[in-house]
């Protein structure tokens, strides 16, 4: 939660540089409480798996959040059960005609990435997705191939083939320690990576309004702000619990696909070994200071998110 101080305090001025959470006397006179509204568009196969993952991330502020599931209209999943869509997802469409809008919306990654765009079954209606979120989500978090694919759509901007897969756990740089969103950050992040193409670091300084936030040597950029668009893309994996990256490896190992270990994640390289988790604190701060800047951002009174595009 911010502090509230006067604008006016040198203390103000301080602590807003420094990164603290900061809002002035006079805007916190004029603010409302009510539930932040967070909806999550679920694009991969273990539905359950990925909810509790983000859920925990979002539920862990002091602020009541609203937590809604939405999924591609006319996709199916066959790795959940039908009961449990049902009863708990909404349809992108339904939510369309119903006229929702939403303070911030989470779009997952999906394993596709070894398709063209234009070839996943559901990118048409993707696509409607995020020009819908332009009028009707105040911000908007894109993971992996879900990020991927937002900057591909807002700025063209291409995924890139590897020749082998960027797996494990990666050191990243702090490259806007300013950023409201990296609040808290250390210089230096490990993040979990899994994924068989990259986004370039040289295609998105050519296009002017996008600002890497987080990056890595290795693996190229991961955190990027979209101002332009009230977006983020990320495409490596802070919401990843402890074994995910072994349940991978243990998946592709068990189905004789070749697969390297992950890279600095079992302690010595060592896949007997139990891994440890180095990118939880940092995946709460990540989180943490989105839902914040959504709070000290959004309009109250949800019907006026997105006038200003429309």
């Amino acid at each position: 939660m911010p502090i509230t101080l006067p604008a006016t305090l040198p203390a103000y001025d301080v602590l807003s540089r420094e990164g603290v959470m900061v809002m002035s006397d006079t805007r916190a006179a004029k603010q409302d409480i009510r539930p932040i509204k967070i909806a999550l568009l679920n694009l991969m196969p273990k539905k359950i798996q990925t909810e509790n993952q983000f859920a925990r991330l979002i539920g862990a502020t002091p602020l009541q959040i609203d937590f809604r599931l939405i999924r591609m209209s006319e996709h199916q999943t066959k790795n959940t059960a039908a009961e449990h869509m049902e009863a708990f997802y909404k349809p992108f469409q339904e939510i369309r005609e119903n006229g929702e809008k939403f303070d911030g919306l989470i779009i997952t990654g999906a394993p596709v990435e070894h398709l063209p765009f234009e070839e996943v079954t559901y990118w048409d209606e993707l696509r409607q997705v995020f020009d819908w979120t332009q009028t009707h989500v105040h911000s908007t978090f894109g993971v992996c191939w879900g990020g991927m694919a937002m900057i591909h759509h807002f700025h063209g901007v291409q995924k890139h083939l590897l020749d082998h897969k960027a797996f494990g756990c990666f050191r990243h740089r702090n490259l806007a320690p300013a950023s409201p969103y990296l609040r808290g950050f250390s210089d230096d992040v490990l993040i979990p990576v899994s994924r068989w193409t990259e986004i370039r670091q040289s295609e998105i300084d050519a296009i002017p309004g996008l600002q890497t936030l987080l990056g890595s040597t290795e693996v190229g950029p991961c955190l990027v702000e979209d101002a332009g668009h009230r977006a983020l893309y990320i495409f490596n994996h802070f919401e990843y619990d402890t074994g995910t990256l072994k349940e991978e490896y243990d998946r592709d190992i068990e189905a004789g696909k070749p697969i390297a270990v992950p890279v600095n994640y079992f302690p010595g390289d060592d896949p007997t070994q139990r891994p440890t988790n180095r990118w939880r604190s940092h995946a709460h701060l990540l989180y943490g200071n989105w839902i914040n800047e959504i709070y000290q951002s959004t309009p109250y009174d949800l019907a006026q998110i997105g006038t200003d595009a429309a």
